[in-house]
């Protein structure tokens, strides 16, 4: 495709995609206007809600001001004062990042990665820049430099997610973008380049891995503490307009639960306001929030305990063990040669590729809990998460341990499958020559 095709079709992407996060929670905002308010409310304060919300759930910050009747119904310390909303909704980021992602593989594969993932971009840029000035009012102030910067980072990540294998790969040969960044590794050691690509495969795996049991984990409670959060939204008396509205917002929070519940599992745990806590150690709470997903958390000592950080350990151990024991391939050789360089490694490699590996997976579990913490209120709700830096360290020793474990355990098989190798191809030439 031409270079100008390309450009428009991936802002026109990027456009509906905003635009359907947007309408995600504009429409129950606009059923709430018409049943619940009777449309007797300037619709324009749904408008700039839904904007707020969008913005929030890419990382945006809010400054909120309470007029008094609603601080003093709340009754929290502070309420009215202003306050910052940091917490992201991070279905919507999600859902930019999945829109990126196919963004950047159309990019590459039309011939023009670069020039897709910039008009893509920029876009999400001006949509953010425009939606905070569109919601700049005294009571919600959306920080105006995070909207053009925050949710075209999460556009910029999926459509890096999406392009960058198939620009390595044979369908970014037209590329030129492609053809640069080939040229570019391939001034690199070979030895650096495969070690890395070996690292971000088992740090990665072992950390979507654990994202993967969190997932698990927070459907099993939910499926078992349904009639609690049932009975919760009920409590609320919200009607059918706002139960979609309150829906909707559970379901944007759902990835933040996982990240919180692979918090849970290695050890760290996360809070839902000052002076609480959720984790293995046991469960801590105060006055919540009134969602009523939050039904769903334990509260009492959990099952196994501190043995769920096994996990990380596992996957680790597995990914390594996978990965450094193929054939070749994943070091993009063929197959003997892949298995003689592996087989002649140095025995500090697998140490190497192990430390690596824990920081890639320390890196994406340690950002995704700051992204999906954050203050949520006035007061106690100051303090909602993980602590990043807890479950990034615990993270980078978990992982450590399982990467480095299989590095050594795929290192030593390979050893002795080449010296085994060898004799039996010592044995074969002796036996040809005594039969001549």
């Amino acid at each position: 495709m031409r270079r100008t095709t390309i450009a428009l079709l991936a802002g026109l992407e990027a456009s509906v995609a905003a635009l359907i996060g947007l309408g995600i929670v504009l429409v129950p905002l606009m059923l709430l206007w018409a049943v619940h308010f009777g449309l007797a409310v300037d619709a324009a304060l749904f408008l700039r809600a839904a904007a707020d919300v969008w913005l929030l759930g890419h990382g945006v910050d809010v400054v909120v001001q309470l007029d008094a009747l609603t601080a003093g119904r709340i009754g929290l310390p502070g309420a009215g004062d202003p306050f910052p909303i940091t917490i992201a909704l991070l279905g919507f980021a999600l859902m930019s990042v999945a829109s990126g992602r196919r963004i950047g593989v159309r990019s590459v594969a039309g011939g023009h990665a670069f020039t897709g993932a910039v008009a893509a971009i920029v876009v999400y840029a001006l949509v953010g820049g425009a939606l905070a000035l569109t919601a700049q009012v005294p009571g919600a102030m959306p920080s105006l430099w995070q909207a053009v910067a925050l949710p075209a980072f999460a556009m910029a990540l999926g459509v890096v997610i999406g392009a960058v294998p198939g620009a390595l790969g044979e369908a970014g040969e037209a590329d030129a973008t492609s053809g640069m960044l080939r040229r570019a590794l391939a001034l690199l050691p070979a030895s650096l380049v495969d070690g890395a690509r070996v690292a971000v495969r088992i740090g990665a795996g072992a950390a979507f891995g654990v994202l993967t049991v969190a997932a698990v984990a927070v459907a099993v409670l939910i499926a078992a503490d349904y009639a609690t959060i049932a009975g919760l939204g009920q409590s609320l008396g919200a009607g059918i307009d706002g139960g979609i509205a309150l829906t909707v917002a559970e379901l944007s929070l759902v990835p933040n639960f996982i990240i919180w519940a692979a918090a849970w599992l290695l050890g760290p745990g996360f809070a839902i306001g000052a002076g609480t806590e959720v984790s293995p150690g046991g469960t801590v709470l105060g006055p919540m929030p009134g969602i009523p997903i939050l039904g769903a958390l334990p509260s009492g000592a959990p099952v196994l305990g501190a043995l769920w950080l096994i996990v990380p350990v596992l996957f680790a151990f597995v990914g390594a063990w996978v990965v450094r024991g193929g054939d070749g391939a994943d070091l993009g050789a063929s197959s003997v040669s892949g298995f003689r360089r592996r087989a002649n490694a140095p025995w500090w490699q697998p140490a190497a590729i192990g430390v690596a590996a824990a920081v890639v997976a320390a890196m994406v579990l340690g950002l995704l809990a700051w992204w999906s913490g954050g203050a949520a209120g006035p007061g106690r709700l100051a303090e909602v998460g993980p602590d990043p830096w807890a479950v990034a360290m615990v993270t980078a020793a978990t992982v450590g341990i399982g990467a480095i474990a299989g590095a050594y355990a795929a290192w030593m098989r390979r050893r002795e499958d080449a010296y085994g190798a060898g004799q039996r191809g010592s044995d074969a030439a002796e036996g040809a020559l005594g039969s001549r």
